[in-house]
């Protein structure tokens, strides 16, 4: 994974601590950063479903066997967070989980798996559940395969 300082189609998220926490984990290959509010994180890299752009997000480490699982909960916000839109466009994604990189593929569950995964990952972070009483979209739960 490059740099986001000299990878040109890159854009920064327009959050500042979201922008300065993937440049300090990308420059250190998660030396720096390993943590997002607290908890294990990894780097999700997606492609802009409008601007094409290199769009990078650091959200918890959630492992289920050999496939990372990412909650789309933008903190029970009433909607989807950019990331998520970005990778239902384009399921094609890089995960960063420290020095390692991962081309992978992204799908959305439902049904006996998704409640499978939520549980996980409220294992992993049970704020998550929090989350979902603060809005009324059912808060998806994707897999990265």
């Amino acid at each position: 994974m490059t740099d986001p300082s000299t990878d040109d189609n890159y854009e920064p998220s327009p959050y500042d601590f979201v922008a300065d926490h993937v440049e300090m984990y990308l420059s250190s290959n998660g030396e720096e950063g390993s943590e997002f509010i607290g908890f294990p994180c990894i780097v999700l890299t997606t492609t802009g479903r409008r601007t094409g752009k290199t769009r990078r997000a650091p959200l918890i480490r959630i492992r289920d066997g050999d496939t990372y699982v990412v909650i789309a909960s933008m903190g029970g916000q009433p909607t989807h967070p950019v990331w998520y839109l970005n990778l239902t466009a384009d399921p094609g994604v890089v995960v960063q989980d420290m020095a390692d990189t991962h081309r992978l593929r992204a799908r959305t569950v439902d049904g006996d798996e998704r409640d499978r995964l939520w549980k996980l990952a409220t294992s992993v972070y049970p704020e998550y559940d929090e989350y979902q009483t603060r809005c009324d979209r059912q808060i998806p739960v994707v897999v990265l395969e």
